[in-house]
């Protein structure tokens, strides 16, 4: 069986990580949480590429793509982690998100202060890749 392929990027700019927080509203159950922009890669593109078109598509900003921090798989999908570094652009939501974006499926874009991320509902192996890029991050400023 082939997998789905996706780039993931962790921006974090000024001490700021921008993620993607969701609301789902099923059978009157409310589920919060956040995640790190990100989607599937399209044919005759390189995971690179798609973690740029992403971040452009869902937040509407320019990245540059530095350096893979690794990976996350289970049976169905296989992700692509990668520390990016803004270039530029109007932080706001966009893309697929904004159009299916409703009550009972609510997108919004946010910058969480690097000293948050513990406090939030996020994957803990995206905590520790976001950690990870932010420490390689003081290391080359």
């Amino acid at each position: 069986m082939n997998k789905r392929v996706s780039g993931r990027a962790i921006l974090i700019h000024n001490d700021e990580v921008y993620l993607m927080f969701r609301r789902r509203i099923k059978d009157g159950k409310v589920t919060e949480y956040y995640a790190i922009p990100g989607g599937g890669k399209e044919e005759n593109e390189t995971i690179e590429e798609c973690v740029a078109r992403e971040i452009k598509e869902e937040f509407n900003l320019d990245v540059e793509v530095l350096e893979q921090l690794g990976t996350v798989e289970d049976d169905n999908n296989i992700g692509y982690i990668y520390n990016t570094r803004l270039i530029g652009g109007d932080f706001k939501l966009g893309g697929e998100e904004l159009e299916r974006n409703n009550p009972e499926n609510y997108y919004e874009v946010q910058k969480i202060n690097i000293k948050d991320i513990d406090k939030i509902n996020l994957f803990e192996e995206n905590k520790k890749m976001i950690k990870k890029a932010y420490e390689r991050n003081k290391n080359n400023e």
